[in-house]
Formats: structure tokens, C-alpha cells, sequence
């Protein structure tokens, strides 16, 4: 009987499926970013996920068993060199999936799934981010009125004599 068994086959036998989440695999580790279907997306996450917390540990056992998931010399020394150095902090949830609309042919929903510490503009935002003021109050807007209404007044007063030259010689070259 098959009770509670339930993931998603993916539409595939199961030396297909398992050959098909390797190579993702491999893919995700070597190019830290990889567009495909939400459903596949889903179904790497679960097996992608261990393989990176194991790399956490950089033992003998730990590569080998990781070599039998991969079978990719090259990804499990990416995976040990510069990912594992990366993760060695996060308690879990090594990847990311957004959603990024549906397919033109069959209108699959598609998602580009990435290493979560390996995107670098996401990374900026959340260093450049400064301190929310979370008061309500209005002392903060009153601060900010006068320092924006002497700002405009002073702009103008510098560009008027260039605009005046420029104009005075325009009609000279005449």
C-alpha cells in the first residue's frame, strides 16, 4: 500500500528523476543559480539542502558520501572549497527560489532558484540598509522641513549668473 507516500514524481521514472535532480544539483553548486520549474525547484531543495550541511564537516566520510549523491569531482570541491566557507554560520535554508512567471510554450510556472549567500545584490541592500526611525511622532518631519526648504533656495541663486553669462553672450556671437 502506498499511505502517506506522497512527493512529486515529476512526471518521470525514478532513475530519471534521481539522474535529473543530480545534474541540478551539480548545476546549482557550479553557477550558484539555475532557472527551472517551481515543482522541480521544490523537489532539488529537499536534496540539496543536506548535501550542503554535510559539507559543513570537511571530513574524509563526509566528501565521499557527498561524491555519491553528486558524482562530480568538481562540484564537491566548489562545495567544500568556497560554498561550505560561505554556509558555515547559517543554521539552515541554503537556497532561495523566486518566482519569475510562467513558461510561453506550456505556461509551467518558472522560478530561478540561487545559493542564498552567493547573491550579491541582495547582499548590498541588506549592508546599506540604516536605522528605520520607527516613531510616529511629528518632531522628525518638523527636523526635516527646514533643512529641505534651504536646500532649493540656495540651488537657484548659483545657477542664475551662469544662465545671465550665457545669455549675455549668445547675442555678442551674432
Amino acid at each position: 500500500m502506498r499511505h502517506g507516500k506522497t512527493f512529486n514524481h515529476l512526471g518521470r521514472t525514478t532513475p530519471h528523476r534521481k539522474a535529473m535532480l543530480q545534474n541540478m544539483a551539480v548545476s546549482l553548486i557550479m553557477n550558484k543559480r539555475i532557472n527551472t520549474t517551481v515543482a522541480k525547484a521544490k523537489a532539488l531543495r529537499k536534496l540539496i539542502d543536506p548535501i550542503i550541511t554535510r559539507s559543513k564537516d570537511d571530513s574524509m566520510h563526509s566528501r565521499r558520501m557527498t561524491f555519491t549523491y553528486l558524482q562530480d569531482k568538481e562540484a564537491v570541491k566548489e562545495l567544500f572549497g568556497t560554498i561550505s566557507a560561505k554556509v558555515a554560520d547559517r543554521p539552515g535554508g541554503y537556497t532561495r527560489i523566486i518566482k519569475t512567471g510562467f513558461r510561453l510554450g506550456d505556461a509551467a510556472e518558472m522560478c530561478m532558484m540561487e545559493l542564498v549567500d552567493f547573491n550579491e545584490l541582495m547582499l548590498n541592500d541588506s549592508k546599506t540598509k540604516k536605522a528605520k526611525n520607527t516613531r510616529r511622532g511629528r518632531s522628525g518631519a518638523k527636523k526635516a522641513a527646514p533643512a529641505a526648504v534651504a536646500a532649493p533656495a540656495e540651488a537657484p541663486v548659483a545657477e542664475a549668473p551662469a544662465v545671465e553669462a550665457a545669455a549675455e553672450e549668445a547675442p555678442k556671437g551674432e
